[in-house]
């Protein structure tokens, strides 16, 4: 099969376009005919050794953790899943890399049924590629922060591929959304349901304007000093949610999340995907031959939605 690979840490030069043997499918798992990736900011930071720290590298390596595609066989004890069905899902693993752990850019990918769920019938493959890292991220910072109907919510980076998610999942619960975003994308954000205001100085009277008493929760996808106004701007009682700075649960009290593979949460994903009250932005669509542009897509910043890869 085709696949991307890289057999040391660095840029995205060292992304290769190179043959390797179909997967064996485990008890668990099934193998996945990939029609669909998608790059993540947790992509080139591993590519870079970023997170070789607190994951093991074994090289080479296969980048990529979403997937969309077709079940093309199935292992001996995998009753949730039948040759031909359509799905998605976060194919994360314990280790980066190797034989029996190789990433979603490539034909196949055999995945654990514990990292998968069934396709949206109404999304193509690469919308469904586009959403299980950033949509389970978006969906499992607001069950941890405890999010209902009725609370207003600050969203920031409410116009990239994790908070374009957590602003239609939010709405999709009865809350009230202000979310940051730059000029330009304010309106897509109306779209959306959110009241955008713009990032940096004057923030918080920005947000005040919009509700005097305060927010019920925050909820932080950019990191830096995002959670700065957190005492200005966070109500008696609120929490506060981040997935890049660990100062929301040590000095604020909240949550602070690395998402987690997980069928049911994709599962709600994919049935507000049915109901047409979650639809993935996408930026751009790459083909696997171009994998190193998606990567340095990803890489540049201040990408609305997703980067998408074709295989």
């Amino acid at each position: 099969m085709r696949a991307i690979t890289y057999d040391r840490f660095g840029g995205s030069d060292v992304l290769t376009l190179t043959d390797l043997p179909t997967p064996k499918v485990g008890p668990d798992s099934v193998l996945v005919r990939v029609r669909a990736s998608s790059v993540n900011p947790v992509d080139w930071k591993v590519r870079e050794g970023y997170l070789a720290e607190v994951m093991d590298t074994v090289f080479p390596v296969v980048p990529g953790w979403d997937v969309a595609g077709v079940v093309e066989q199935v292992g001996l004890d995998t009753p949730e899943f039948q040759v031909g069905d359509e799905v998605f899902g976060y194919v994360r693993k314990d280790v980066v890399g190797g034989e029996v752990a190789g990433g979603t850019l490539a034909e196949f990918v055999a995945a654990p049924v514990r990292t998968l769920a069934h396709k949206p019938a109404g999304w193509s493959f690469e919308e469904a590629a586009a959403t299980p890292l950033a949509g389970l991220t978006a969906f499992q910072t607001i069950r941890r922060a405890g999010l209902q109907s009725g609370h207003t919510v600050l969203v920031h980076a409410a116009a990239g591929g994790v908070g374009s998610f957590a602003v239609q999942i939010a709405r999709s619960l009865g809350a009230r959304v202000i979310g940051t975003a730059s000029e330009a994308n304010h309106d897509y954000l109306r779209t959306l349901g959110a009241e955008p205001v713009t990032y940096g100085e004057g923030l918080i009277d920005r947000v005040r304007a919009l509700e005097p008493a305060g927010v019920d929760v925050i909820l932080d996808y950019v990191g830096g000093d995002a959670l700065d106004s957190v005492p200005d701007l966070l109500r008696d009682g609120g929490t506060v949610a981040s997935i890049t700075d660990a100062r929301a649960r040590d000095e604020f009290g909240g949550q602070y999340v690395w998402v987690r593979p997980d069928p049911a949460d994709l599962a709600q994903l994919a049935r507000l995907g049915d109901a047409d009250e979650l639809k993935p932005e996408i930026a751009e669509v790459f083909d696997l031959v171009d994998a190193a542009g998606a990567h340095e897509r990803s890489q540049s910043g201040h990408v609305r939605g997703k980067v998408v890869v074709r295989v």
